[in-house]
């Protein structure tokens, strides 16, 4: 007989993804440590023995998210490709992610605190952090384009990239309201119409990536 007062053991990685997926669904403020604890399968108490605060738990949440559903988008900016083709493949993979049916709709980390209270604005901020690491990956990716001569030595690399991010988030934005992959998809090509220097946008044959954003 197992010694009275034990604390019951569970699945610290699975209370995880339990977590990620709620906050991820309903957004940080809307979301209760009891909302927490009953998708987990946990009480609270080992919520807070095991993982910290609300917050703590929130980051852990996100830090899972990003290394398991924006990996595409890191494999994707780094591969040997031409920047343009990179990042039409990029919005390809995203119209796939975004639109699952096995996962909340939309990017966590556009969703999740788009709006808080002034009490959360230290919060905001480190979401505001993480945001701006992915703008200034594609703002890296881009200045490696226009030293490699794909795009006019003249292009801003930071606004272009400020315009693709914000292409991105408005995919997540509407991927939430229930657009399809197509429509999504046609938002993608039309922002890369913009490209610079793009003289015919059929330059390179539409790819089929996987959910792992990889191209087949």
């Amino acid at each position: 007989m197992g010694a009275r007062g034990r604390p019951r053991s569970f699945d610290k990685d699975a209370a995880l993804e339990a977590a990620m997926l709620v906050f991820w669904d309903h957004g940080f403020e809307a979301t209760s440590v009891d909302d927490l604890a009953r998708a987990m399968g946990i009480h609270p108490s080992s919520l807070y023995a095991t993982f910290g605060d609300k917050e703590a738990l929130f980051m852990a949440a996100l830090d899972r998210y990003e290394e398991n559903r924006l990996t595409y988008a890191v494999s994707l900016l780094q591969a040997p490709i031409p920047a343009r083709l990179a990042f039409q493949r990029l919005f390809e993979a995203a119209t796939h992610e975004l639109t699952r049916k096995d996962q909340p709709a939309g990017c966590m980390l556009t969703l999740a605190l788009p709006n808080c209270s002034p009490a959360m604005e230290p919060l905001r901020a480190k979401l505001n952090k993480r945001r701006t690491e992915m703008l200034n990956a594609f703002a890296t990716r881009i200045r490696a384009a226009i030293r490699a001569k794909e795009l006019p030595p003249s292009t801003d690399a930071t606004a272009l990239a400020r315009f693709l991010v914000a292409t991105l988030y408005g995919m997540s934005l509407f991927a939430r309201t229930g657009a399809s992959r197509h429509d999504l998809m046609q938002v993608g090509e039309m922002a890369l119409k913009a490209w610079p220097g793009a003289k015919g946008h059929n330059a390179h044959p539409k790819s089929h990536v996987s959910a792992g954003g990889q191209a087949r």
